[in-house]
């Protein structure tokens, strides 16, 4: 399966099952508390995914993918290094890596990132402690650097912001908690 343009982070299996069945997308399962309540969400999300042909990966936690028999695991820049993430989980794995620059995608690239999560794109309340948005032409000179690699671009992207952003796809966390069907109908719409 190749990686979907559309991407939903989140801890909700009510989310999940709201974005499931309307095309192409990729959950990325989003825990903060403890490994074995993410390990039963992702075992959880895991199943719905293989039954909508979804894609399930992981934020952070290389061992709950794994042991969750997940798709891939999502890094980002305080999480095990890249290089070390695909010594783990051998070659055919899904890697995603956060970056915010040229530089930093080159090297993800480099150490065996499959796809790349840039951002933040625009100012977002989803999650706290992120650095200034780099806006659309901050994730165009990512996505320019790293040719052939899919650029994912992500925080505070609404499904109208879709067309500012010169990038593979989106993901997203909060655009699609009110009503995730009606918002991944739009988002998929946008993407084409």
């Amino acid at each position: 399966m190749s990686l979907p343009r559309f991407h939903v982070v989140t801890d909700s299996l009510d989310v999940i099952r709201g974005v499931l069945g309307h095309g192409p997308v990729a959950i990325q399962v989003r825990v903060k508390t403890d490994d074995r309540s993410a390990y039963a969400l992702t075992c959880a999300a895991v199943e719905l995914c293989r039954a909508a042909d979804a894609l399930c990966l992981v934020d952070d936690r290389v061992g709950v993918a794994l042991a969750a028999g997940a798709d891939g695991v999502h890094v980002g820049a305080d999480d095990l290094p890249v290089a070390a993430v695909r010594r783990v989980v051998g070659p055919s794995m899904i890697v995603g890596a956060t970056c915010r620059d040229p530089g930093a995608a080159l090297a993800a690239v480099g150490d065996g990132a499959t796809y790349l999560g840039v951002g933040p794109a625009f100012a977002t309340s989803s999650k706290s402690g992120l650095p200034p948005p780099i806006g659309p032409l901050g994730v165009a000179a990512v996505a320019r650097a790293v040719p052939g690699t899919p650029v994912i671009a992500i925080a505070g992207i609404t499904a109208d912001r879709v067309a500012s952003l010169d990038c593979y796809g989106v993901a997203v966390i909060s655009a699609v908690v009110a009503d995730p069907a009606a918002a991944t109908i739009a988002f998929l719409k946008e993407l084409g």
